[in-house]
């Protein structure tokens, strides 16, 4: 028999791939499939495949790749383990193999070998531009997600990006190694250098984020204090979680705003661990709700509602 090669492996289409591993797309946008992660545990799908370029990204692991990327990192094993794997898959039916469509390169100069990292320029995200938000249809994200302009207006830019040729406006929130976390209403990805984002308000404890509306959120509940905030830390992904302890524990005290999935419970859990005095848990603020930004979100609506059954009366 044949032996299955990293050519071989690229012909794979990933979202079958995924479906022999019993993961369905929880929402497909032309060649975009956003899946609940197949490599960790969440309630939000983040990770996502472009069924045409077939390359995949975990928002949350800050990590991604082609499908022996991928591969590798789900089944834990060498890139000829997987490759192995992939020759029995080969003979199951659930499988389509397909030519990967890559413009202006049919001599497959883009292909990947082992142990080669995919990045071409294409599919990198160059930012192009970036200003204060006008956009209307950032700005309508943004009050969809509740966010008053001069908040983001302090923390966020309207930032023009290229990818695969097409170019995007979206806000982008920058950390402190210049890249820029990137979002609006259909799109979310991160340019490189992916990074932390400290805020520092010269306080001596400081507020930690998994994501920079979570952030803004935090801004928007407390815009009418009169004392200064205190230091925030957005860590822009939960792999710099860990990473960031020592900086962390520069402080007195560390108030722990993450996400309510298993990830960022994980994460809070943690912390508590390395020090129950140092880390406190914030979350029960927002405990029936995904995160601080779905807690603002719904509070907001009942207000509103509120009001109209107060005027009706």
């Amino acid at each position: 028999m044949k032996q299955f090669t990293c050519d071989d492996a690229k012909q794979i289409d990933m979202v079958n791939y995924l479906a022999s591993l019993n993961h369905s797309p929880q929402k497909v946008h032309n060649d975009d499939y956003r899946y609940l992660s197949p490599l960790r545990t969440e309630r939000t799908a983040s990770f996502k495949v472009n069924r045409e370029k077939q390359i995949w990204y975990d928002h949350g692991l800050g990590k991604g790749g082609d499908l022996i990327d991928f591969g590798t990192l789900y089944h834990k094993c060498s890139v000829n383990e997987l490759l192995n794997r992939l020759s029995e898959y080969h003979t199951r039916p659930v499988l389509s193999f397909h030519p990967p469509t890559i413009s202006g390169n049919p001599s497959g100069a883009n292909s990947r070998v082992a142990g080669e990292k995919k990045e071409t320029t294409e599919s990198k995200i160059v930012v192009l531009d970036s200003r204060p938000l006008t956009a209307i249809e950032l700005l309508n994200y943004l009050n969809k997600r509740c966010i008053p302009l001069e908040i983001a207006n302090r923390f966020c830019k309207e930032v023009d990006f290229l990818l695969y040729g097409k170019k995007h406006t979206v806000i982008g929130f920058q950390n402190k190694a210049g890249g820029y976390e990137l979002r609006n209403e259909n799109f979310k990805g991160s340019s490189s250098p992916k990074d932390v984002t400290f805020v520092d308000n010269r306080t001596d404890d400081v507020a930690v984020f998994e994501g920079f509306f979570s952030f803004l959120s935090f801004c928007t509940v407390n815009k009418n204090l009169t004392a200064p905030l205190t230091n925030c830390l957005v860590l822009n992904s939960l792999s710099f979680f860990e990473k960031s302890r020592s900086l962390m524990e520069q402080y007195n005290q560390l108030h722990l705003i993450l996400d309510r999935d298993i990830a960022g419970m994980k994460c809070t859990k943690q912390a508590l661990q390395w020090d129950r005095d140092k880390y406190i848990d914030r979350s029960d603020f927002y405990q029936n709700y995904k995160d601080l930004n779905d807690w603002l979100i719904h509070h907001q609506h009942s207000q509103k509602q509120s009001q109209k059954i107060d005027r009706k009366l």
